[in-house]
């Protein structure tokens, strides 16, 4: 058994990480001092010393760079609402799983204060974020018929709790970037679970 192949997988994607990093944080500076369209993608590979070709190992566009560092916790959402324990309702659920962005917010509250603001202000960038989401929201459907017992193919329940879990999500992601970061992320969604939890587990209750 090759006992090396696993860690030197792990090694080069940690190195891939480590470099889609350094040029979000170059974007981030670039977008926020010349704006989004006036910012190119040969300028943000410069910032850390590469070449457009180079770059295009990493990135598609100037889009995904942006989007990159709230969407891959996507991944990380749908990996959390699967390991909820069973006998959790939807609403909580998914309430903790979205913890995986507030913890994200709350520990770089500046970056991701100035990539949520160019997203939210930025139409490309938006729609690539919801196309980011449309995504998630299949994952999410997947995994809350899996955990209720109801048909994703012939129920529209699994995918409705989804799609309003995660338009909660935005609703307070919005009000925190209006706010300039000011309130607290995890406070604005658990309102907007108030408000949704209802629903949300109405929805997925199986007859």
């Amino acid at each position: 058994m090759d006992t090396t192949r696993a860690p030197a997988v792990n090694m080069s994607e940690r190195k891939r990480q480590l470099v889609r990093d350094e040029l979000t944080e170059a974007a981030v500076k670039l977008l926020a001092n010349k704006g989004f369209e006036e910012t190119t993608v040969d300028e943000i590979a410069a910032a850390v010393g590469m070449s457009r070709r180079t770059f295009s190992r990493y990135f598609e566009s100037k889009e995904d760079v942006i989007v990159h560092m709230l969407a891959g916790a996507g991944t990380q959402l749908c990996a959390q609402l699967r390991a909820r324990p069973t006998g959790e309702s939807p609403a909580v659920a998914l309430r903790h799983a979205l913890s995986v962005f507030t913890a994200m917010m709350a520990g770089h509250p500046e970056k991701t204060q100035h990539v949520t603001r160019l997203i939210l202000g930025t139409p490309a960038l938006l729609a690539r974020f919801l196309e980011r989401q449309s995504h998630w929201q299949d994952e999410m459907t997947t995994i809350l018929a899996e955990r209720t017992g109801l048909s994703p193919e012939a129920d529209l329940r699994p995918r409705l709790a989804a799609g309003v879990a995660l338009t909660a999500f935005n609703a307070a992601l919005r009000r925190w970037a209006d706010g300039g970061g000011t309130v607290d992320m995890d406070e604005l969604v658990d309102e907007a679970f108030t408000v949704v939890t209802p629903a949300l587990d109405l929805a997925t209750r199986a007859h």
